[in-house]
């Protein structure tokens, strides 16, 4: 079956940097675009960033554009998010969620993982 298992979250200070993992199995990972989403304390799920089967091209919410990056290795099954610049604003629940089988919106996520952005 499906399985995505996000890592790499944690504690870090304003203005510092953090890369997130998400580990794919149970499906064809080249064939799907895949997507970063993240739920803060109080608010709703919040997409953060997609990229293509190839990792090509990629997409980012006005809010982290050009600060974090997304990318993957297809050859290890594997996405990754990059983020700089972390601002308390950026505390949240990190989810890699896949793209659907009918090709829109997302029919799996993770668990996720926790990034808390503190002094």
């Amino acid at each position: 079956q499906v399985q995505l298992v996000e890592s790499g979250g944690g504690l870090v200070q304003p203005g510092g940097s953090l890369r997130l993992s998400c580990a794919a199995s149970g499906f064809t990972f080249t064939n799907y675009w895949m997507y970063w989403v993240r739920e803060a304390p109080g608010k709703g799920l919040e997409w953060v960033s997609g990229i293509t089967t190839g990792g090509a091209s990629t997409y980012y919410a006005g809010s982290v554009a050009g600060r974090f990056t997304i990318s993957r290795d297809n050859a290890k099954n594997t996405l990754y998010l990059q983020m700089s610049s972390l601002s308390t604003e950026d505390t949240a629940v990190y989810y890699c969620a896949k793209q659907s089988a009918t090709g829109g919106g997302m029919d799996y996520w993770g668990k996720g993982t926790l990034v808390t952005v503190s002094s």
